[in-house]
């Protein structure tokens, strides 16, 4: 009997998991799923960030001290991360496209929308915030009963303290020196940025060590290469591993996200339409980038890639990436991806894919952009070419400083709001559905990974 190919036992383990899951909640036995199914979902994200970690560092070594020319490396790292940036910035402007085109927060309830932004006049006036325009709706004497009941109820009260430490997070990153962050790609301590994953620590090191293996004897270095590649191999055949029983973690990872979050869409149940409305049009740009951007985008530089097989080859990664909502755990399926299915050479996968993981998330800044408009049209603010300018340059800026974990964005998001003007606790609207939209936009940064993996490819070849 034919063995049925992995991708689809992955769907089929996904299926069955949402189906699991709407069972749980209608028959009342999500506590078990909870207690007993959730945690081998967890078990597999831990895996997975485990070899992550140790093979980011040896594969990156290894790839840097593999190209024996550190002018090659440097050329092969600039246009690396020019192509992360473009990437990145094309995926904000088709998101700005689709929510100005699809306006998700304006088709609602004008009664809602009337409320929602009293509440943003209300909010500015306490924080002075500078106004965006002269209409004024609270001053409006006809609107002085939704005053009154906006200023003796509590926003958002069962979103409140996970709000408050997201705005907490990002204040701490406003009050930074403008070159903390290069202050923060070098490490004082290895084990630590180890330890607590610190990516663009671990791939400073990892670069720095593959250049001195490089400028050194070649007899000195010839032992300690062959023992990174010796280990980089170790941690492979652990993903081949892991992959074998990948549908029932993927099964359990999903029974486990679903029923977690399956109660808080009661929260804000006259806001599903508009949450509705800006998922449709965050998914319908996370497609096109997928499915329609980077085909295109690959076949200028790759012709013997088509779209089938570019996503074809990279279906296993995708399919990791929308279970498990981290760039991070799905690195080591995607680097086997990008290897083994697209031919890309182990040199530009081990030193192109870690980079991306971390510096590329166009999903991510990709959402920001839709969330921030349809957050404004929500409150019937309109934002002009300028505001939305500013959206595109801190969307992208944001992003690269994204970690690659599960709703990471969400704090950067704040950033995005702020430079425009915007309340930072609407970020707790949006927030029934974030975790489902996460798991999209991962898909996005992962394929972006791969379709920059084989353009650098080409490159470097040439």
């Amino acid at each position: 009997m034919r063995k049925i190919p992995l991708h689809w036992q992955v769907i089929v383990a996904i299926l069955l998991g949402v189906l699991f899951s709407f069972l749980a909640i209608q028959f009342n036995f999500r506590e078990f799923c909870l207690l007993y199914i959730a945690p081998f979902g967890d078990i597999f994200i831990n895996i997975l960030k485990l070899i992550a970690v140790p093979l980011v560092l040896f594969s990156i070594i290894a790839g840097v001290a593999s190209l024996g020319n550190v002018k090659k490396l440097g050329n092969l790292g600039i246009k690396t991360l020019a192509t992360y940036l473009f990437t990145t910035m094309t995926a904000v402007f088709v998101g700005l496209l689709v929510v100005n085109i699809w306006k998700p927060g304006k088709d609602i309830n004008p009664q809602l929308r009337l409320e929602k932004r009293i509440e943003y006049e209300l909010w500015q006036k306490k924080n002075n915030v500078k106004k965006l325009d002269t209409i004024c709706l609270s001053c409006d004497q006809n609107n002085l009963h939704i005053v009154q009941k906006i200023q003796n109820n509590k926003l958002y009260p069962n979103k409140s303290d996970f709000v408050q430490d997201k705005i907490d997070k990002a204040k701490q990153n406003k009050t930074k020196s403008p070159l903390q962050p290069i202050v923060d790609l070098v490490p004082k301590n290895l084990v630590l940025a180890l330890l607590e994953m610190k990516m663009l620590q671990i791939i400073f090191f990892a670069i720095f060590m593959g250049l001195v293996l490089v400028t050194i004897a070649k007899e000195k270095a010839k032992p300690v290469i062959e023992l990174i590649e010796g280990l980089n191999e170790v941690f492979v055949q652990m993903v081949n591993i892991i992959m074998v029983s990948m549908p029932f973690f993927v099964f359990a990872l999903m029974v486990g996200t679903l029923t977690q979050s399956a109660s808080s869409l009661g929260d804000l149940t006259e806001q599903l339409y508009f949450l509705t409305n800006y998922s449709g049009a965050v998914i319908i740009g996370l497609l096109f980038m997928a499915f329609v951007f980077y085909p295109i985008f690959i076949s200028f530089f790759k012709r013997k890639i088509n779209a089938r097989k570019f996503l074809k080859g990279i279906s296993k990664a995708q399919l990791t990436a929308f279970s498990t909502s981290s760039s991070v755990a799905t690195l080591p399926i995607t680097m086997d991806c990008v290897q083994n299915k697209l031919g890309v050479s182990q040199n530009t996968t081990s030193f192109v894919i870690p980079i991306g993981a971390t510096v590329n998330m166009d999903g991510t800044s990709l959402y920001q952009a839709v969330a921030v408009v349809a957050l404004a049209q929500f409150h019937m603010i309109d934002l002009g070419l300028s505001q939305q300018l500013t959206i595109v340059l801190t969307a992208t800026l944001a992003s690269i400083g994204a970690a690659a974990v599960p709703s990471a964005g969400l704090v950067l998001m704040i950033v995005v709001l702020e430079s425009v003007g915007l309340n930072p606790i609407w970020i707790a609207i949006i927030l029934p559905v974030d975790r489902i939209l996460d798991m999209c936009r991962t898909v996005v940064n992962v394929t972006g990974d791969a379709a920059v993996s084989l353009i650098m490819d080409k490159q470097k070849v040439d």
